[in-house]
Formats: C-alpha cells, sequence, structure tokens
C-alpha cells in the first residue's frame, strides 16, 4: 500500500462527470492546477460525461483505492441523482470523501412579465392564478427541479413542470415567456439578471451571496430547509488510505485558502468551502437526505 510520504509518485487522474467546457470542467482545471503544484504532481483532467455524472461515478467507484483516481464530485453524482434514480453505485458506501471544493447558490427568477415584483407577490400570484405558470428545469431530477419542487411544497403553490436538455434551452424559454420561472445556480443567471432580462425573488444557502447581496435568501422570506445549492468537492473509491487521505485534505484547502482563487470563483458567484473529509461526509449525507424527502413528497422517481 503507497504511503503519504511517497505519494504522489506518478500523475493522478481527476475525473470530470461531464463533458469539456462549462462550469465544473472550469473549476475542476483551476484547482487541478494548483493542487498539482502542492503535491509535486500532474493532476491530469479527464473528462467523462454521460447519465449526469452515473458514468464517470461508476468507474472511479470501481477504480483502484490509491489516490490515483478521483472524482469532482458535485450535486448531482452525490445529491439529487441517489434521491430519484437506481444507481450503479452507492454515493455513500463506494466512494471516499475527500474535501468540498465550494459552492454556488441557486436563485428563484421570474419573467418580468409576471406581475410579481418579490417572493410574496410571487406566491399570491401563484395562488390566484394555479394554470397560469410553468417553470423550466435542466432536466427531471436535477436541482433545478427538486428545488422548485421543494419551494411548491413549502409555499403550497402550482406549478406546471417543463423539462429541457440543460440550463441554455431552459433560459431561452424563460426569457421568451414560455415559462415563467426557473431555479438555476446563481452563477447561469447573472448574465440575465445584470441585463434585467430576468427579476430575482430570492436565493437558497444559510446567507446572501456576496455575488448579489441585495437578492435576500428564502430563509429570510420565511422558507426553512431551502440551503441546497449547486456544490463541488472531491471524493475517491471506497477504503482510500488514511494518509493518504488527509494529505489531499490538507493539500486541497491550501489551494481553497490562495486569496486568488476565492477572487476569481467569487466573480462566478462561488463560495470556497474547506471541509474536513468528516464534514464532507456529513454534508453529502445531508444533501441526499433533503432531496430524497422532497422526491418522495413529490412521488418523483426518475426512470434511468
Amino acid at each position: 500500500m503507497a504511503s503519504a510520504q511517497s505519494y504522489p509518485n506518478k500523475p493522478i487522474k481527476l475525473i470530470a462527470p461531464v463533458a469539456a467546457g462549462g462550469g465544473l470542467d472550469n473549476l475542476a482545471r483551476k484547482v487541478a492546477d494548483r493542487l498539482s503544484k502542492n503535491l509535486g504532481q500532474t493532476i491530469v483532467i479527464e473528462n467523462m460525461g454521460g447519465g449526469g455524472g452515473t458514468i464517470a461515478s461508476q468507474y472511479v467507484a470501481k477504480a483502484a483505492p490509491d489516490g490515483y483516481t478521483l472524482l469532482v464530485s458535485y450535486v448531482a453524482t452525490h445529491g439529487t441523482n441517489p434521491a430519484v434514480r437506481k444507481l450503479p453505485y452507492d454515493a455513500i458506501k463506494d466512494f471516499t470523501a475527500i474535501g468540498m471544493i465550494g459552492a454556488t447558490p441557486n436563485v428563484l427568477v421570474i419573467n418580468p412579465d409576471v406581475p410579481a415584483k418579490n417572493l410574496k407577490e410571487f406566491v399570491a400570484y401563484a395562488k390566484k392564478n394555479p394554470a397560469k405558470l410553468s417553470y423550466g428545469s435542466a432536466g427531471p431530477g436535477s436541482l433545478t427541479h427538486l428545488g422548485v419542487e421543494q419551494f411548491k411544497l413549502g409555499a403550497d403553490i402550482f406549478m406546471v413542470h417543463i423539462p429541457y436538455r440543460g440550463i441554455a434551452p431552459a433560459f431561452t424559454d424563460l426569457l421568451a415567456g414560455q415559462t415563467q420561472a426557473m431555479l438555476p445556480s446563481l452563477f447561469a443567471a447573472v448574465p440575465y439578471l445584470k441585463s434585467n432580462r430576468v427579476r430575482a425573488l430570492a436565493v437558497t444557502g444559510l446567507k446572501r451571496s456576496p455575488a448579489e447581496p441585495n437578492i435576500p435568501t428564502f430563509k429570510e422570506l420565511g422558507y426553512n430547509g431551502f440551503d441546497g445549492q449547486q456544490w463541488y468537492g472531491i471524493t475517491g473509491p471506497a477504503n482510500m488510505p488514511e494518509a493518504i487521505v488527509r494529505k489531499l485534505n490538507t493539500e486541497l484547502n491550501k489551494v481553497l485558502a490562495s486569496p486568488d482563487l476565492a477572487e476569481q470563483m467569487a466573480s462566478e458567484a462561488m463560495t470556497l468551502m474547506p471541509m474536513s473529509p468528516e464534514q464532507f461526509t456529513t454534508y453529502v449525507k445531508e444533501d441526499i437526505a433533503r432531496w430524497t424527502k422532497v422526491a418522495k413528497d413529490r412521488k418523483i422517481e426518475i426512470e434511468n
């Protein structure tokens, strides 16, 4: 078994469970570049899209637990998917938690033609017009789907779900007024907010985002439990040596303490969230429990 002293003595593969390009891939490359300098070894990003992250997750779960094959886990692979799908992996038992990277909140946005200036007015409008509202999502079982279902339950309102193949086409129809609401990541929504093409009502998370400090949290507005976010972390296969996990966690957290990275990520509405492996495990368990409850309450189960 490799020891922490000699690790790493060859390149590390960091699997990104998405196609190249986009937010997760960009984040993975920024973190890997800095982490490789700290570890004194190359980290190769390997993109493995498909199945909403299932293919990549299964690949890493079956890899040797020697620290040379790691995964950028995120809210889909280790949060929403386990809540709504039968998966070929167990998001907890088949992985070793290494550390959290960070998270961006989700924001409830509406088409400006909807006659509501804030969340209270939107809920009142939805209750008076139950057949008039629909919301778009990035796909069935995604955070953008389950988050709105959680809100519908909490606010006791009705909206029709219109699933899309990704967030871009969902935005196109929201801007055109084909749908009236959406819960994208704040990062994805910022360009549309800046140009006043959508109206923000509330963000998820425990506190307001520094990127858009004028948008209140759901919690401030009386909705508790809306702290689900678009999060990203690093995991490896189950049963990795403790010393290697600690070394990776220590070096990852050094990367996250870098002011220039924090500044870059803040410009993308992301907050860096260094954690111990134990804290990260707890976070993942709580996220799965949150979305499992929503899926059960709303009777959501996605066929693979």
